[in-house]
C-alpha cells in the first residue's frame, strides 16, 4: 500500500476522468442536435428507429469503454486498509447487485428507444413509466450506474475510485439539469399538438 490515497501520476486516471466527462456531454449534444436538425434520422435514411438504434449502440459502446478505463485506472491506484473490512466487501456486492437491478430493470421498462433518447427522435412513450424501478427513485439508471461505480471502488479498495464515483454522481446531477427540462418540453409540445 502506498502512503498516498490517489496516485496522480498515473495516466490511466486521466483517461478514465476524460471518458467519464465525455459520455454525458456527448449524448446530450448529439441528442439535441438530432432533435433540432434530425441529423441522425437523415443519416439513417429517414428512419428515426434506425437513428435511435445507431445512437444506442454508440452510447452503449462508449459506456463499455468508460467502464474498461475506470477498471484500468483503479488497477493502478493505491488501496487503503479501511476497505479490507468484511462489511465493506459485502457492501460492494450489495451495491453492485442493486445498481445492476436498477439499470437493467430501467432498460427493460423503457425499451431501447426509451432508454437511448428515442424521444429526441420523435419516438415518444405513450405514457410515463411509473412502475419498478421508477417507483423507487426518479432516475434509476443514473442511481444504479452510480451504485455500480461505488461498488467497484469499494471492491478495488480504491480511494481514487471513490473520487471518480463522486465525479460520476456530480456529472449525472448536472446532466439531469439539462435533460429533464428538455424532455419535459418535448412531451409538452406533443401534448399541445393533440
Amino acid at each position: 500500500m502506498s502512503s498516498q490515497l490517489i496516485d496522480l501520476s498515473q495516466p490511466t486516471l486521466y483517461f478514465a476522468i476524460a471518458h467519464i466527462l465525455f459520455n454525458p456531454v456527448f449524448w446530450n449534444i448529439v441528442a439535441r442536435a438530432e432533435y433540432k436538425t434530425k441529423i441522425l434520422t437523415k443519416l439513417a435514411g429517414g428512419d428515426p428507429y434506425k437513428g435511435t438504434y445507431f445512437l444506442a449502440a454508440t452510447i452503449f459502446t462508449l459506456g463499455l469503454t468508460r467502464d474498461y478505463l475506470y477498471h484500468k485506472a483503479l488497477a493502478y491506484q493505491p488501496t487503503h486498509p479501511i476497505f479490507d473490512e468484511y462489511i465493506v466487501q459485502i457492501s460492494a456486492g450489495l451495491l453492485f447487485v442493486t445498481g445492476n437491478v436498477l439499470v437493467l430493470s430501467s432498460m427493460w421498462a423503457l425499451g431501447v428507444t426509451g432508454t437511448y433518447l428515442g424521444d429526441y427522435f420523435g419516438i415518444l412513450m405513450k405514457q410515463r413509466v411509473t412502475g419498478f424501478p421508477f417507483n423507487v427513485c426518479d432516475n434509476p439508471m443514473y442511481v444504479g450506474s452510480t451504485c455500480t461505480f461505488l461498488a467497484t471502488a469499494l471492491w478495488y479498495k480504491s480511494p481514487a475510485g471513490i473520487a471518480l464515483t463522486c465525479l460520476v454522481y456530480l456529472l449525472y446531477k448536472v446532466a439531469l439539469t439539462f435533460e429533464e427540462p428538455f424532455t419535459a418540453m418535448i412531451y409538452a409540445n406533443k401534448d399541445k399538438k393533440k
